[in-house]
């Protein structure tokens, strides 16, 4: 069900929090938060796997009659959960503070269920769905207990999904030896192509050396007075 929770402080839509769940990749869904009085409330958004999620603003204050959207980001998970079921539960605090508070001077004591203030608390589950999910099944179909034949489809898809992933690393894995192989070969070739010329530089200099020192020599000996 994904209504609308109204408290007396906050409206809360949607009621749930529904992620779109995809091996190695966020997905994310938004909440938006109504101030249903003439007062400024705060809120507060806790959950149970803080490392799991990624919540902005997770802390703010609403104007009165005003509203906010909180994003909920889902982190990239590697693995599915048991039944594409989650325990996961998410909790909006809301309480009224003075006028013109801003969220940045909002006391440590605020949520404090001990600090004598009305304190309202709105709880939301998690729900995952996959993408291929028919819109308006999801919720029947994580609800109800899957039939044999269901759960036989199921299994298959995972299976041609598992050895898809696998055909397509092998052939990245292919793509990248030949490629590592075409480099290797292009190394090998400047390498040689810069030996050969090192070559040609050595001799060049050794036969310029040897005409210096004969010409050095030629000139000695015609410089060299005959003797009779």
């Amino acid at each position: 069900m994904t209504g609308t929770t109204t408290n007396q402080l906050i409206s809360v839509h949607p009621e749930e929090l529904r992620f779109q769940f995809e091996l190695e990749k966020q997905s994310y869904c938004d909440l938006k938060v109504a101030n249903n009085t003439d007062q400024n409330v705060a809120f507060k958004v806790k959950t149970t796997s803080p490392k799991k999620y990624f919540v902005r603003p997770n802390t703010g204050v609403i104007h009165p009659w005003d509203s906010c959207v909180i994003r909920v980001t889902l982190q990239a998970q590697k693995e599915f959960p048991s039944d594409m079921q989650c325990k996961d539960k998410f909790l909006l605090q809301s309480t009224t503070v003075p006028p013109h508070t801003d969220v940045d001077e909002l006391p440590q004591d605020t949520f404090n269920k001990d600090s004598g203030k009305t304190l309202e608390e709105c709880k939301l589950k998690v729900v995952y769905i996959t993408p291929h999910s028919a819109p308006g099944n999801s919720e029947d179909g994580f609800k109800r207990s899957p039939d044999a034949g269901t759960m036989g489809r199921s299994a298959s898809f995972d299976d041609n999904q598992a050895l898809q992933r696998l055909k397509d690393e092998r052939d990245a894995a292919v793509r990248q030896t030949q490629q590592l192989q075409q480099d290797l070969e292009l190394l090998k070739r400047q390498k040689n192509r810069k030996n050969d010329q090192g070559f040609s530089m050595k001799f060049a200099f050794f036969v310029a050396l040897i005409g210096i020192m004969v010409g050095f020599l030629l000139r000695l000996l015609l410089s060299s007075p005959s003797t009779d």
